[in-house]
């Protein structure tokens, strides 16, 4: 009969299951609590947990190591033995891997015996009654609230035939909320992210969507056109994660991206930014702490699964304006001539000298827009990575350094690089959420609000 194991366990039974020259195996343990409500109205919550297994065999050939990879639900060792099996035959069937290297060794956490880390419900002990308080406010004001609210804990086991045991914990969580007024016509968004919820308070965030509905009272409608435009930090996050993702070095030095310099290989050491700005990763940036080691389930050009288990510090992207690395995994550094710099699970963006909150950025407009969030963002060029997108739920005319009213929605044009050389003004850097990318793929970010003086709303959009 089947049985349920540890996490640790079933890592150990996997790799001890391998035929298989070498196996690296990653166990995520999982779980998740959320809330969700409409209409006034609290309409689902549940909590879940899962464990997710992938298992990457390693087999060696005269003409180099041949690797597969396969991932799946697993909680017993039945599963893990097909999942093993599976590998194990994908790599013996695969030819040699370009990206060949020698597997990291021996490094284990002090806490890797420690049983994963559970949320449950009670995480939104505080959030929960000032929600229901919130409800009852918005009735009485003739507005509607709809939103979403996740915390999920991950506890991530990587373990390898060389001697590798490393575990990390990672919370995550966000929350969302829509406001409309009861006739439909107009909308208003907050969102943003948070480790654990102590800092998420439901009657201020319904009091910011409130007072984003006060604003579209009075509506202008406005064509396209270049207009000096204060993008908020969650916007910002949006279009920063764009850029970072798009920073792989081997497409860089292949001239596929912006990063690339004419003529062959890459931008690094270019300036590419204003001087004072920097964009960089950090496992350790306290609102933002992720894994300090590697982890990847497959191989492409920004991931190597011979990686797995190497030691990530902070790594500066750009730095005072200048390009200081790239997305690297050892194969592309020995391309490049550049240190091997892998990606890391969060993002900070920063500008020397900047101070204050959104409110000062529109403070100092003479005549402008404010953005609630861009969505439905696409790449257009990567060549310049020009990006294309909507805004939504709510655009902002400001006259005399206030906003006095709301516009339509516009579809835009814009490229993140190009925005970080033509800002005028900029913010204090804050924890940020992006809406298009921070449900399901990025969260950690911390960005500051931009004031662009000619932000391309290249024509108008219908949407809400």
């Amino acid at each position: 009969m089947a049985t349920t194991v540890t996490p640790q366990q079933l890592l150990e039974h996997a790799l001890a299951a391998s035929t298989a020259d070498d196996c690296v195996v990653i166990v995520r343990a999982t779980s998740s609590a959320n809330l969700r409500w409409a209409n006034n109205t609290l309409t689902t919550n549940g909590v879940m947990v899962s464990s997710d297994v992938t298992v990457i065999s390693f087999v060696g050939a005269a003409s180099g190591t041949a690797t597969g990879s396969v991932s799946g639900s697993a909680s017993t060792r039945e599963q893990a033995d097909a999942l093993v099996r599976a590998a194990d035959a994908a790599a013996r069937a695969a030819t040699p891997a370009e990206d060949t290297a020698d597997l990291v060794a021996d490094r284990t956490s002090p806490d890797w015996d420690d049983v994963p880390e559970q949320t449950d419900i009670h995480v939104y002990d505080a959030f929960a009654p000032a929600l229901g308080e919130a409800f009852g406010q918005a009735s009485s004001a003739d507005r509607v609230l709809y939103g979403f609210v996740n915390h999920e804990l991950v506890t991530t086991f990587l373990g390898s035939t060389r001697g590798l045991r490393l575990r990390h914990t990672q919370p995550t969580g966000h929350y969302a909320c829509t406001a409309k007024t009861t006739d439909l016509a107009s909308s208003a968004w907050v969102g943003g992210a948070t480790r654990d919820f102590t800092d998420v308070d439901a009657l201020t965030m319904a009091d910011q969507v409130a007072t984003r509905l006060g604003w579209g009272r009075r509506r202008t409608d406005l064509p396209a056109g270049r207009y000096d435009t204060i993008l908020p930090p969650s916007s910002v996050a949006d279009l920063m994660i764009d850029a970072y993702w798009g920073a792989g070095a081997r497409v860089a030095h292949e001239g596929e991206s912006v990063y690339s310099r004419r003529g062959g290989g890459t931008r690094i050491g270019e300036r590419i930014a204003r001087p004072g700005v920097h964009l960089y990763s950090d496992p350790a940036y306290a609102a933002l702490a992720c894994a300090p080691f590697n982890v990847a389930a497959a191989s492409d050009n920004t991931e190597s699964v011979f990686d797995n288990g190497l030691p990530l510090g902070r790594t500066d992207w750009i730095r005072d304006g200048e390009l200081a690395s790239l997305i690297q995994t050892r194969h592309s550094a020995a391309m490049t001539g550049q240190p091997a710099t892998p990606m890391i699970d969060n993002l900070v963006l920063e500008v020397d000298g900047a101070a204050g909150g959104i409110e000062d950025l529109v403070a100092g407009t003479e005549r402008g827009l404010v953005v609630t969030c861009l969505w439905y963002i696409r790449e257009v060029d990567p060549q310049t990575m020009l990006l294309t997108g909507l805004t939504r739920d709510g655009v902002y005319l400001v006259e005399g350094g206030e906003i006095t009213g709301a516009v339509n929605n516009f579809r835009w044009n814009e490229s993140p690089v190009d925005l970080l050389d033509r800002f005028t003004a900029a913010s204090s850097t804050v924890p940020s959420f992006s809406r298009e990318w921070g449900d399901d793929y990025f969260s950690r970010t911390a960005t500051p609000a931009l004031r662009i003086p000619d932000f391309n709303m290249s024509s108008v959009s219908q949407a809400l």
